[in-house]
Protein backbone atom coordinates (compact mmCIF):
# COMPACT_ATOMS: atom_id res chain seq x y z
CA UNK A 1 0.00 0.00 0.00
CA UNK A 2 1.27 3.36 -0.63
CA UNK A 3 0.04 6.32 1.07
CA UNK A 4 0.86 10.06 0.51
CA UNK A 5 3.07 11.73 2.72
CA UNK A 6 3.51 16.04 2.62
CA UNK A 7 5.86 17.44 4.90
CA UNK A 8 4.82 21.19 5.33
CA UNK A 9 6.33 24.23 7.51
CA UNK A 10 3.83 25.82 9.31
CA UNK A 11 3.33 29.52 10.82
CA UNK A 12 6.43 30.42 8.28
CA UNK A 13 6.67 31.53 5.19
CA UNK A 14 9.81 30.14 4.08
CA UNK A 15 11.59 26.39 4.79
CA UNK A 16 13.46 25.39 7.77
CA UNK A 17 11.55 27.83 10.29
CA UNK A 18 8.16 27.38 11.98
CA UNK A 19 6.77 24.21 13.01
CA UNK A 20 7.64 21.00 10.61
CA UNK A 21 4.34 18.86 10.33
CA UNK A 22 3.86 15.46 8.29
CA UNK A 23 0.39 15.18 6.53
CA UNK A 24 -1.22 12.35 4.94
CA UNK A 25 -4.21 12.46 3.60
CA UNK A 26 -6.72 9.02 4.14
CA UNK A 27 -9.24 7.54 1.80
CA UNK A 28 -10.31 5.16 5.36
CA UNK A 29 -8.79 5.35 8.56
CA UNK A 30 -6.03 2.78 9.05
CA UNK A 31 -5.70 1.12 12.29
CA UNK A 32 -4.88 3.55 15.35
CA UNK A 33 -1.72 1.87 16.09
CA UNK A 34 -0.36 1.89 12.12
CA UNK A 35 -1.06 5.22 12.10
CA UNK A 36 1.33 6.02 15.65
CA UNK A 37 3.91 4.10 14.14
CA UNK A 38 4.04 6.34 11.35
CA UNK A 39 3.78 9.33 13.59
CA UNK A 40 6.91 7.79 15.43
CA UNK A 41 8.96 6.84 12.18
CA UNK A 42 8.39 10.29 10.55
CA UNK A 43 9.55 11.75 14.44
CA UNK A 44 8.34 14.83 13.81
CA UNK A 45 6.16 16.81 16.78
CA UNK A 46 2.94 16.15 15.03
CA UNK A 47 1.52 13.93 12.38
CA UNK A 48 -2.25 14.67 10.81
CA UNK A 49 -4.24 11.88 9.68
CA UNK A 50 -7.28 13.11 7.76
CA UNK A 51 -10.41 11.35 5.97
CA UNK A 52 -13.25 13.01 4.17
CA UNK A 53 -16.71 12.80 6.07
CA UNK A 54 -18.76 11.10 4.37
CA UNK A 55 -22.15 13.12 2.32
CA UNK A 56 -20.51 16.46 3.47
CA UNK A 57 -18.50 18.24 0.56
CA UNK A 58 -15.83 20.37 2.32
CA UNK A 59 -15.63 18.54 5.59
CA UNK A 60 -12.87 15.85 6.95
CA UNK A 61 -12.36 14.32 9.83
CA UNK A 62 -8.92 14.45 11.27
CA UNK A 63 -6.24 13.21 13.69
CA UNK A 64 -2.94 14.11 15.11
CA UNK A 65 -0.05 11.55 16.69
CA UNK A 66 2.99 12.67 18.16
CA UNK A 67 6.22 10.46 18.43
CA UNK A 68 4.72 9.06 21.49
CA UNK A 69 0.69 9.35 21.74
CA UNK A 70 -2.58 10.74 19.99
CA UNK A 71 -3.14 13.90 21.20
CA UNK A 72 -6.99 15.63 21.37
CA UNK A 73 -6.04 19.47 19.46
CA UNK A 74 -3.19 20.65 17.42
CA UNK A 75 -2.65 24.10 15.47
CA UNK A 76 0.05 23.27 13.49
CA UNK A 77 -0.73 20.33 11.98
CA UNK A 78 -4.77 21.64 10.91
CA UNK A 79 -3.04 24.68 9.26
CA UNK A 80 -0.63 22.33 7.37
CA UNK A 81 -3.37 19.61 6.74
CA UNK A 82 -5.31 22.63 5.19
CA UNK A 83 -2.34 23.95 3.04
CA UNK A 84 -2.07 20.48 1.56
CA UNK A 85 -5.87 20.52 0.74
CA UNK A 86 -5.33 24.13 -0.47
CA UNK A 87 -2.72 23.38 -2.47
CA UNK A 88 -1.57 20.18 -3.35
CA UNK A 89 -5.32 18.40 -3.18
CA UNK A 90 -7.13 21.29 -5.73
CA UNK A 91 -9.63 21.74 -2.50
CA UNK A 92 -12.11 25.04 -4.20
CA UNK A 93 -14.48 25.65 -1.60
CA UNK A 94 -14.80 28.90 0.57
CA UNK A 95 -13.71 26.70 3.89
CA UNK A 96 -12.67 23.67 5.39
CA UNK A 97 -14.42 22.09 7.88
CA UNK A 98 -12.48 19.43 10.43
CA UNK A 99 -13.93 17.49 12.72
CA UNK A 100 -11.86 16.63 15.47
CA UNK A 101 -11.94 15.34 19.43
CA UNK A 102 -11.65 19.31 20.41
CA UNK A 103 -15.22 19.86 17.86
CA UNK A 104 -15.27 21.37 14.49
CA UNK A 105 -11.65 23.27 13.33
CA UNK A 106 -12.61 25.48 10.50
CA UNK A 107 -10.16 26.84 8.24
CA UNK A 108 -10.23 29.69 5.67
CA UNK A 109 -8.56 31.91 3.31
CA UNK A 110 -6.90 35.05 4.93
CA UNK A 111 -4.61 37.82 3.35
CA UNK A 112 -1.56 38.08 2.06
CA UNK A 113 -1.59 34.31 0.81
CA UNK A 114 -2.38 33.20 4.69
CA UNK A 115 -4.55 30.51 6.20
CA UNK A 116 -6.55 31.07 9.40
CA UNK A 117 -7.53 28.88 11.68
CA UNK A 118 -10.84 29.34 13.78
CA UNK A 119 -10.73 27.02 17.28
CA UNK A 120 -12.31 26.90 20.75
CA UNK A 121 -10.86 29.51 23.15
CA UNK A 122 -9.37 27.43 26.24
CA UNK A 123 -9.04 30.52 28.63
CA UNK A 124 -6.60 29.58 31.44
CA UNK A 125 -6.90 30.25 35.38
CA UNK A 126 -4.50 31.23 38.01
CA UNK A 127 -3.30 28.54 40.27
CA UNK A 128 -0.62 29.23 43.47
CA UNK A 129 1.01 26.08 44.06
CA UNK A 130 3.97 24.78 41.87
CA UNK A 131 3.02 21.68 40.54
CA UNK A 132 5.96 18.58 41.30
CA UNK A 133 9.09 19.23 38.78
CA UNK A 134 7.98 22.89 37.90
CA UNK A 135 11.08 24.90 39.17
CA UNK A 136 13.78 22.01 38.41
CA UNK A 137 12.29 21.24 35.49
CA UNK A 138 12.35 25.27 33.99
CA UNK A 139 15.61 26.03 35.94
CA UNK A 140 13.10 29.21 36.83
CA UNK A 141 10.67 31.16 38.80
CA UNK A 142 7.86 32.43 36.81
CA UNK A 143 5.90 35.67 37.92
CA UNK A 144 2.22 34.03 37.77
CA UNK A 145 1.14 30.54 37.15
CA UNK A 146 -2.34 29.66 35.25
CA UNK A 147 -3.66 26.23 34.48
CA UNK A 148 -5.41 25.07 30.97
CA UNK A 149 -5.36 22.23 29.42
CA UNK A 150 -1.11 23.11 29.07
CA UNK A 151 0.81 24.99 32.37
CA UNK A 152 1.02 28.98 31.50
CA UNK A 153 4.19 30.34 33.16
CA UNK A 154 4.42 33.78 32.90
CA UNK A 155 7.70 35.82 32.88
CA UNK A 156 8.78 39.54 32.85
CA UNK A 157 10.44 39.34 29.52
CA UNK A 158 11.11 38.32 26.37
CA UNK A 159 14.90 37.26 27.18
CA UNK A 160 13.70 35.67 30.21
CA UNK A 161 12.09 33.31 27.89
CA UNK A 162 14.61 33.09 25.81
CA UNK A 163 17.16 32.45 28.11
CA UNK A 164 15.00 28.86 29.53
CA UNK A 165 17.07 25.53 29.33
CA UNK A 166 14.76 23.50 30.66
CA UNK A 167 15.43 20.41 32.31
CA UNK A 168 13.36 17.90 30.07
CA UNK A 169 13.63 14.75 32.73
CA UNK A 170 12.15 17.02 35.49
CA UNK A 171 9.72 18.88 33.24
CA UNK A 172 7.97 15.62 32.47
CA UNK A 173 7.21 15.39 35.80
CA UNK A 174 4.55 18.09 35.61
CA UNK A 175 1.23 16.89 35.14
CA UNK A 176 -0.17 18.84 32.54
CA UNK A 177 0.26 18.24 28.35
CA UNK A 178 2.79 20.78 27.93
CA UNK A 179 4.82 23.67 29.54
CA UNK A 180 4.16 27.13 28.36
CA UNK A 181 6.25 30.03 29.20
CA UNK A 182 4.85 33.77 28.09
CA UNK A 183 6.02 37.30 28.52
CA UNK A 184 5.25 40.75 26.76
CA UNK A 185 6.75 41.19 23.27
CA UNK A 186 8.40 44.55 22.01
CA UNK A 187 8.80 45.90 18.34
CA UNK A 188 4.99 45.20 17.89
CA UNK A 189 4.84 41.69 18.91
CA UNK A 190 1.81 41.30 21.50
CA UNK A 191 3.36 38.28 23.88
CA UNK A 192 6.12 35.74 22.91
CA UNK A 193 6.11 31.94 23.92
CA UNK A 194 7.51 29.13 24.46
CA UNK A 195 6.00 25.15 24.83
CA UNK A 196 8.02 22.45 26.28
CA UNK A 197 6.04 18.92 25.95
CA UNK A 198 8.54 16.27 26.92
CA UNK A 199 5.50 14.33 28.72
CA UNK A 200 4.25 13.49 24.96
CA UNK A 201 6.88 13.35 23.71
CA UNK A 202 7.96 16.86 22.52
CA UNK A 203 10.75 18.10 24.04
CA UNK A 204 10.16 21.62 22.88
CA UNK A 205 7.36 22.55 20.04
CA UNK A 206 8.59 25.01 17.85
CA UNK A 207 4.98 26.57 16.89
CA UNK A 208 2.07 25.75 18.86
CA UNK A 209 -1.19 27.20 17.52
CA UNK A 210 -2.91 24.66 20.25
CA UNK A 211 -1.33 26.41 22.95
CA UNK A 212 -2.27 30.17 21.52
CA UNK A 213 -6.33 28.77 22.15
CA UNK A 214 -4.73 29.74 25.66
CA UNK A 215 -2.44 32.24 25.43
CA UNK A 216 -4.79 34.09 23.27
CA UNK A 217 -7.49 34.61 26.20
CA UNK A 218 -4.98 35.70 28.78
CA UNK A 219 -3.48 38.42 26.84
CA UNK A 220 -6.20 39.28 25.75
CA UNK A 221 -7.57 40.42 28.92
CA UNK A 222 -4.13 41.83 30.07
CA UNK A 223 -3.41 43.72 27.20
CA UNK A 224 -7.37 45.07 26.66
CA UNK A 225 -7.22 44.31 22.74
CA UNK A 226 -8.67 41.55 20.97
CA UNK A 227 -6.26 41.85 18.15
CA UNK A 228 -2.78 40.21 18.67
CA UNK A 229 0.43 39.70 16.95
CA UNK A 230 2.45 36.47 18.53
CA UNK A 231 6.03 35.04 17.85
CA UNK A 232 6.94 32.10 19.13
CA UNK A 233 10.90 32.64 20.30
CA UNK A 234 11.92 28.91 19.73
CA UNK A 235 15.02 28.33 17.64
CA UNK A 236 12.69 27.60 14.26
CA UNK A 237 10.63 30.71 15.39
CA UNK A 238 6.86 31.37 13.96
CA UNK A 239 4.59 34.43 13.84
CA UNK A 240 0.50 33.85 14.13
CA UNK A 241 -1.54 36.58 14.00
CA UNK A 242 -4.56 36.17 16.22
CA UNK A 243 -7.97 37.37 17.14
CA UNK A 244 -10.13 36.57 20.15
CA UNK A 245 -13.62 36.68 18.89
CA UNK A 246 -16.37 35.36 21.93
CA UNK A 247 -15.15 31.99 22.96
CA UNK A 248 -13.03 31.36 19.21
CA UNK A 249 -9.93 31.92 18.84
CA UNK A 250 -8.63 33.02 15.14
CA UNK A 251 -4.76 32.32 14.17
CA UNK A 252 -3.71 33.31 10.89
CA UNK A 253 -0.05 31.81 9.88
CA UNK A 254 1.65 31.55 6.48
CA UNK A 255 2.55 27.51 5.47
CA UNK A 256 5.13 25.98 3.04
CA UNK A 257 5.94 22.98 1.85
CA UNK A 258 9.44 20.78 2.24
CA UNK A 259 8.74 17.24 0.71
CA UNK A 260 5.82 15.54 -0.97
CA UNK A 261 6.89 11.42 -1.10
CA UNK A 262 5.07 8.69 -0.03
CA UNK A 263 4.40 5.96 2.48
CA UNK A 264 4.88 2.25 1.59
CA UNK A 265 3.31 0.16 4.05
CA UNK A 266 3.93 -3.74 3.93
CA UNK A 267 1.66 -6.76 5.38
CA UNK A 268 3.15 -7.86 8.32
Amino acid sequence: MLLPLYQVDAFTDRPFAGNPAAVCPLAEWLPAETMQAIAAENNLAETAFFVPQAGSAGAYEIRWFTPAVEVELCGHATLASAHVLYHHLNFQGPEIVFHSKSGPLRVSRAEQGMLTLDFPARPPHPISQHPTGLLDGLRATPLHLLAGPDLVCVFGSEADVRALQPNQTRLAEVEYRGVIATAPGSDGIDFVSRFFGPRVGVPEDPVTGSAHTTLVPYWAERLGKTTLHARQVSARGGDLWCELRADRVLMSGHAVTYLKGEIELREG
